[in-house]
């Protein structure tokens, strides 16, 4: 990866990578092609070194060099031999899924510095943070890390909260608004629905809905309100519901138990025309680029996973949020939207009317996010951009 310069930089990636997040593995990937394109523009060769759950299956991926995240002397022995390290993206300093999660990733960032090498936090969104007790730990990181850039405004302002001075804290989109389709467009694989026709979609060429759901609720109440929404538009019009599973294999039983759940509401089964409508889920896609190709082709997106709605901006695709988190709600601001509904409450009725409007004005939608979506993209190559020239100015 990189130039052919002379001057070649070695550098660390921290994440929640290897895990068959799609989302994940898109940050990954978008960091990634970010600062292949800045070293190139700053004449310099950069060599990622990825922590990783499945190192074997991300140097297979991405052509970089992987070590196990969870084995301390591989660990340190690549910060050791590198010239910094990159902590980021993604949802890294959070304790809603985990209490363990801020004591990792900071360890990582602590490591680094006691090894004397700068450390550079990159677009993560940080929080929820429940245990004040984290507070200074991030602070204490945070103030020695030779920079610092959030997702949205209010990572900033938490983080100005712990101690974190705000002038030293960039605000810039998710790097997944800069990853560009895979070369052809919509790959290949992503073409054939569950049912295994390929032609399916060429005979009935209805609205394509993509749908990415997760399991939340203990009781299931959210995903049933999502299958009646869903059952709700199939009602009102012919629709081909397609499912995208973003981290597997969680994410396809719940697509399944929201289709059967469908079925009950009146709508169609899977792969089962019903009043029109049809029904099929993505297959397994590991290539984070494959899983963008077959959101651009939908004409709207509704979406509980995050990456599933960077996706569809980034490829001016009409979207839903149907919020789990605050960082759903961050990312929905910065275009100037709101959720369509909650975990905790979510309107079937109003959730399909909106889904129907969406559809029918997806042009205006288009129109009036253009601006905005290419400012993101834009702007979702700063930390590359400054964690690249610090790396050149800066003799490891």
């Amino acid at each position: 990866m990189g130039s052919k310069a002379g001057t070649s930089k070695r550098i660390v990636i921290s994440g929640y990578y290897g895990f068959n997040n799609s989302g994940d593995e898109a940050v990954l990937k978008s960091i990634l092609a970010a600062l292949e394109e800045q070293a190139q523009a700053e004449g310099i060769a950069v060599e990622p070194v990825v922590l990783s759950a499945d190192p074997a299956l991300t140097t297979r991926l991405y052509g970089v060099q992987a070590v196990q995240r969870m084995k301390l002397g591989d660990i340190v022995r690549a910060l050791r031999e590198s010239d910094g390290l990159i902590s980021g993206g993604g949802s890294l300093l959070q304790d809603a899924t985990s209490a363990k999660s801020i004591p990792y990733y900071l360890a990582i960032v602590k490591i680094a510095q006691w090894l004397g090498k700068p450390s550079f936090i990159y677009a993560q969104g940080i929080g929820p943070v429940r245990r004040k007790l984290f507070y200074g730990m991030i602070r204490r990181a945070f103030r020695k890390c030779a920079y610092v850039s959030v997702r949205d405004q209010e990572s900033a302002e938490l983080l100005a909260a712990m101690g974190v001075a705000r002038g030293r804290i960039d605000v810039v989109p998710d790097p997944v608004m800069g990853l560009p389709l895979p070369d052809g467009g919509a790959d290949a694989e992503a073409r054939v629905s569950v049912s295994g026709a390929e032609s399916a979609e060429d005979d009935l060429p209805l609205p394509l809905v993509g749908v990415s759901v997760r399991y939340w609720n203990e009781d299931r109440s959210d995903l049933d309100r999502c299958a009646e929404a869903l059952a709700l538009l199939c009602k009102r019009s012919a629709v081909h519901l397609r499912f995208l599973p973003f981290h597997l294999p969680s994410d396809e039983e719940a697509s399944r138990y929201v289709i059967d759940r469908i079925g009950q509401n009146g709508g169609p089964g899977l792969g089962v025309d019903g009043g029109g409508s049809r029904i099929s889920i993505c297959p397994p896609l590991q290539d984070p680029q494959a899983m963008l190709g077959e959101v651009s082709r939908c004409d709207l997106l509704i979406g509980m996973r995050l990456h599933s709605l960077i996706y569809a901006a980034s490829q001016s695709v009409p979207l839903l949020g149907i919020s789990y988190d605050p960082k759903i709600d961050h990312f929905l601001h910065r275009l100037n939207s709101v959720a369509v509904g909650t975990t905790a409450y979510l309107d079937p009725q109003a959730t399909a009317s909106e889904a129907a409007r969406l559809l029918a004005h997806g042009a205006e939608w288009r129109r009036s996010q253009a601006a905005g979506i290419e400012r993101l993209k834009q702007e979702s190559q700063l930390p590359a951009k400054q964690i690249v020239r610090y790396l050149r100015l800066n003799k490891g």
